[in-house]
């Protein structure tokens, strides 16, 4: 199973709801957690983002949809990588950290600088590829090849010189809404999702961006990304967090985030002196404090968030971590929040108290 990002929904439920569809309609009929429409950094799989897509487009008769969603998407939604992007010398530097670092948001997709399918030595191509095992998805590289194109005129201006889109198939939508939104001529298919630009486009600089704050997000980057020499567990332990609330956290979907068999994976971790079912339980102890101390969520929606197939079940983690049930912990937290707040409304009344009888005794003498 390969996943992506939630991120890469961005502008789905809106789109679609503008369109005058159900997301979440769409999304369960595919298998995606409804939670996927309204946050980031849930791994979700990518075809079931790409069967969604394709589900709307024809449900609601828009078959440019993937186009429409691109115009609601920017770099934030790749999170640390947005920050080495913008912060980058050039738009070949930004397109080479886009490349060496596009896996972090799906690990399926890939992004990188070819020569030109036509032997024009002006010309370089821009290749965006997706999952190697199925073929394109028509929504799917719409969208993500329409996110590549307003990111590019976003760092170096909207006419960077765009000679020509190239598509791996026969879109349903008529050619003119693409050439309308590319504004460049649009062949359809082609071996690959290509954008053809001038091949001096790479080596122009952005302007705005910070070389300190690049270092940062690309050694971030690395530190995160390292996959040999490096302890398994924090991984481990990310997927994990990721993985909660969406998709049953069990050892096979975790090895396969981070691209390992499941065997090798245990013994990696036992190398490491730990084992996945430690792990698991550590992770769902602290994300369960943080739901309990500070949302007001219902029990049974925690447990799911969880993992828990049962509310009861939770409630015995609950027990065995801190000796207390969820709604006995979740209380004494909010009556340490009351007195918390009351001691400093008191504080704040005493200072005003002090400053005002200040400014009376000057006003006196």
């Amino acid at each position: 199973m390969s996943v992506i990002r939630s991120a890469g929904l961005r502008g789905f439920r809106a789109t679609v709801a503008e369109l005058g569809g159900n997301a979440e309609e769409y999304a369960t009929a595919v298998g995606l957690p409804t939670a996927a429409l309204d946050a980031d950094d849930l791994l979700v799989p990518d075809h079931a983002v790409a069967a969604a897509l394709e589900l709307a487009a024809h449900r609601l008769d828009c078959p440019d949809l993937g186009l429409r969603i691109s115009y609601r998407q920017d770099l934030d939604m790749l999170g640390p990588l947005a920050l080495a992007i913008r912060n980058s010398p050039t738009l070949a530097d930004a397109l080479a950290c886009s490349s060496r670092y596009m896996f972090v948001h799906a690990r399926s997709l890939s992004l990188g600088l070819t020569a030109d399918p036509y032997g024009d030595p002006g010309v370089v191509a821009l290749r965006y590829d997706g999952p190697p095992d199925m073929p394109a998805p028509v929504q799917g590289t719409d969208l993500g090849l329409g996110f590549v194109h307003r990111a590019i005129q976003r760092l170096v201006g909207e006419r960077y010189g765009l000679r020509s889109v190239e598509l791996p198939y026969h879109p349903p939508a008529p050619l003119r809404a693409y050439e309308e939104f590319f504004g460049a001529p649009v062949r359809v298919g082609r071996s690959a999702a290509i954008l053809r630009m001038p091949r001096g486009l790479a080596d122009r600089p952005l302007s705005g961006g910070d070389q300190q704050l690049h270092r940062l997000a690309m050694a971030f980057l690395a530190e995160q990304t390292a996959e040999t020499g490096t302890s398994i567990t924090p991984r481990v332990r990310a997927a994990l967090r990721q993985l909660l609330g969406t998709t049953p956290p069990e050892i096979a979907a975790v090895a396969s985030i981070l691209s390992t068999h499941p065997r090798t994976l245990q013994r990696r971790l036992a190398a490491e002196g730990a084992t996945f079912a430690a792990l698991l339980d550590d992770v769902r102890r602290e994300e369960a404090h943080r739901y309990l101390t500070t949302t007001d969520i219902p029990m049974s929606q925690v447990a799911s968030l969880l993992g828990f197939a049962e509310q009861a079940t939770f409630t015995r983690s609950c027990r065995r971590w801190w000796g207390h049930t969820p709604t006995a912990l979740r209380r004494a937290e909010q009556s340490t929040l009351r007195r918390a707040e009351q001691s400093t409304l008191r504080r704040a009344e005493q200072s005003t108290q002090r400053r005002a009888e200040q400014s009376r005794q000057r006003r006196e003498a």
